[in-house]
């Protein structure tokens, strides 16, 4: 590993280990090659490291940081060893996060910690490391992406711990947006609907552990290898925000004029038997 040159991208991402945030990194390494120098974090460390490695077999360069961004030392220390390795920041891609699937009454009273468990891997991991990074975007004059969710634009029944931490994702980075309009630093949302990635099986049930399968229907499942273009071809526009089905796209417009419809769209998207009764 070596300090980057002055055409070289250094780019973070979290939650890199796995699904969207690995296919992200495979493809940005693809493309950019020696151009690229790429960060990335996650908690499970034998799994990014082998994704570092197919990255640098693509011919970027890559450190591999383990990072728990529950934690905001981590987050610090992720930033921290970025610019200790190549003095600079272009992008940060908030991707790390968990989903979950409960219906809120079948939740018990002791049970709601894990609430407040994914309130700070969604949002404050993404607050946290986006604070240590400011500065360093600001220099740069680069680009700050944000990993939401459907979820986030439209509250999903049988998701309301996830919902409450994508719209507060949604909220924090709509704010920050205009708040750096004039440091030249882009803040892109993208809102991915149900993806093809592990996510669906390691999200929580009532009880805070595994779930181990998705609640929500996967006939019209998007593939990590679109999803993750899309959201990269957004950041790399610097556009606003990334909704990248149709139906996200009718389902936010109809919220405005018939929400009614919009709850039901929302209801048809779960299983049969896991839908409220």
């Amino acid at each position: 590993m070596s300090a980057p040159s002055t055409q070289q991208q250094v780019i973070v991402i979290t939650g890199a280990s796995d699904g969207i945030g690995a296919e992200m990194a495979l493809q940005l390494a693809t493309t950019h090659g020696a151009r690229l120098a790429l960060v990335l974090a996650a908690r499970a460390a034998a799994t990014l490291q082998a994704v570092a490695a197919q990255c640098q077999a693509l011919g970027a360069s890559c450190l591999a940081v383990p990072t728990d961004v529950s934690e905001q030392a981590q987050c610090q220390a992720l930033v921290a060893a970025t610019i200790a390795a190549y003095g600079r920041m272009d992008v940060l891609i908030n991707n790390a996060g968990i989903s979950a699937q409960a219906l809120f009454a079948e939740v018990k009273a002791d049970d709601l910690q894990w609430y407040e468990r994914l309130m700070r891997i969604n949002l404050w991991g993404s607050v946290w490391c986006t604070h240590a990074a400011l500065p360093h975007l600001q220099a740069s004059r680069g680009r700050i992406l944000a990993v939401s969710s459907l979820a986030g634009l439209i509250g999903v029944p049988g998701r309301t711990a996830y919902s409450a931490s994508k719209f507060a994702m949604t909220g924090f980075f709509e704010a920050l947006r205009a708040e750096l309009v004039g440091a030249g630093v882009s803040v892109t949302t993208a809102y991915p609907g149900v993806v093809l990635t592990n996510i669906r099986s390691h999200g929580l049930n009532a009880a805070g552990v595994a779930a181990g399968s998705s609640g929500l229907k996967e006939d019209k499942a998007m593939g990590v290898q679109e999803c993750a273009a899309l959201i990269l071809r957004g950041m790399e526009r610097r556009e606003r925000e990334v909704v990248m089905t149709a139906s996200g796209k009718l389902g936010r417009f109809l919220k405005l004029i018939w929400p009614a419809a919009v709850e039901r769209m929302a209801l048809n998207a779960l299983k049969d038997d896991v839908k409220p009764r």
